[in-house]
């Protein structure tokens, strides 16, 4: 009975060996089939560490490469993988030639879409909405983690010019790529890996209308989405009133443009630091039907820098949209305190020296102004004297040489 079961055993890890070999054997020429359905399809290839990108043939045995590829092939690499994209593949079975590894083998992603969260229509400058963009293979939530680490989806605003496509390169407006989503986890990412990028996208652009378009960077995944939006100015304004006297608190107001918040909605939420980097927080919501929050900050006569930051929520009018204001930040200082009969004295005697060397500056003027004077009648005596003694030296030359003339010779006529 024991031989028996000892020869069952051995049997059976006969047939998985067997079976483990011949599965592993099946992979060594990296053979996949593309059904006939499938428009677009990405292969996740693995290979060996610093070699060459594999050769990818085609049922009819054309090769792709790396370096020449049609149109319809978008070939991403690395130093130990390929990520290749192809749209409309030809229907059959295709090979990797190259050093794939088989331990991680070949990854087949098809019916690639991506999809995203609409923007509002109006949007407000200085404003960061939570922004969400899914991928999905087949229907479902893309996990393939090596693939979505490289996705490098972003976010671009271009300034909406009619005919854009018709215009020369050279005269179409820049985008301006205001964020990047990500799916690590972190910030207002939920889940890493589950295939959703969020990004905490900033409205930095100047109010106006907008193309904005959601793309990815790497040059596999080429899927774009594009929408039109306007942006408006902040809708919220901060003034900050610093105080001067010991027992009166600095005050922070922040007031909401009337029909573009909702009244009573405004909160805000503010980080102060000394100059001993001690930090408190102040925080406070509007009343009811107010435009208007004052926060009420501390007032210190410590001598140094002070800054504050923070953000402030509010809702928008008529859609009752949540809106977030990040608050760059802000600085101010304490001086000494001034004394004012002290300063005035000084500002005095600062006035009459600067007169007096004004003054003096002007006497130096003066002078120099009438020795040039000087300098210029003599030069132009002596020029005038110069020209008579010239005059005088040719009258007299001339004269000299008229009486130095041999008179005529007269011939004598006889007389009659």
């Amino acid at each position: 009975m024991l031989r028996f079961w000892i020869t069952i055993i051995g049997l059976l890890l006969s047939a998985l060996c067997y079976s483990a070999e011949s599965s592993s054997m099946s992979l060594l020429d990296n053979r996949f089939r593309v059904d006939p359905s499938i428009k677009q399809i990405t292969f996740v290839i693995y290979r060996a560490q610093s070699s060459q990108p594999v050769v990818l043939v085609r049922p009819d045995g054309k090769k792709y490469y790396a370096w020449r590829s049609p149109d319809n092939v978008r070939w991403y690499q690395e130093s130990s993988m390929d990520i290749i994209s192809i749209d409309d593949p030809m229907p059959g079975p295709w090979q990797a030639i190259g050093k794939v590894t088989p331990k991680n083998k070949i990854k087949l992603i098809s019916h690639l879409e991506l999809s995203s969260d609409v923007l509002p229509k109006r949007l407000f400058q200085g404003e960061s909405l939570k922004f969400e963009a899914r991928l999905t293979s087949d229907d479902k939530p893309l996990v393939l983690r090596d693939f979505l680490d490289r996705v490098k989806l972003k976010v671009t605003f271009t300034k909406f010019t009619e005919n854009e496509e018709t215009l020369v390169k050279e005269a179409r407006p820049i985008p301006q790529v205001i964020g990047e989503f990500a799916d690590d986890g972190q910030e207002l990412d939920e889940v890493a890996g589950d295939g959703i990028f969020t990004v905490a996208l900033p409205i930095t652009s100047e109010p106006g209308k907008y193309r904005v378009r959601i793309t990815s960077g790497n040059g596999v995944f080429l899927r774009a989405q594009e929408q039109e939006v306007l942006v408006y100015p902040m809708p919220i304004i901060s003034t900050f009133v610093q105080s001067r006297e010991e027992g009166v608190t600095n005050k922070l107001v922040f007031s909401g443009e009337q029909g573009m918040i909702k009244p009573g909605s405004i909160v805000g939420h503010v980080e102060h630091v000394d100059p001993d980097d001690n930090a408190i927080t102040i925080q406070g919501s509007a009343q009811q039907e107010s435009s208007k929050l004052e926060l009420e900050i501390p007032y210190s006569d410590n001598i140094g820098l002070y800054s504050w930051t923070g953000k402030v929520f509010a809702s928008e009018m008529g859609s009752n949209r949540p809106l977030i204001f990040p608050l760059t930040e802000h600085t101010y200082s304490v001086v000494e305190e001034v004394d004012i009969a002290a300063t005035r004295r000084l500002q005095e005697q600062e006035r009459l020296k600067q007169q007096k060397l004004m003054e003096e500056m002007q006497l130096i003027k003066m002078r120099e102004e009438k020795r040039t004077r000087s300098f210029i009648i003599i030069a132009v005596g002596n020029l005038i004297a110069l020209i008579l003694g010239i005059l005088i030296w040719f009258v007299r030359s001339k004269l000299r040489a008229s009486k130095q003339v041999v008179p005529e010779m007269q011939l004598e006529m006889p007389k009659k």
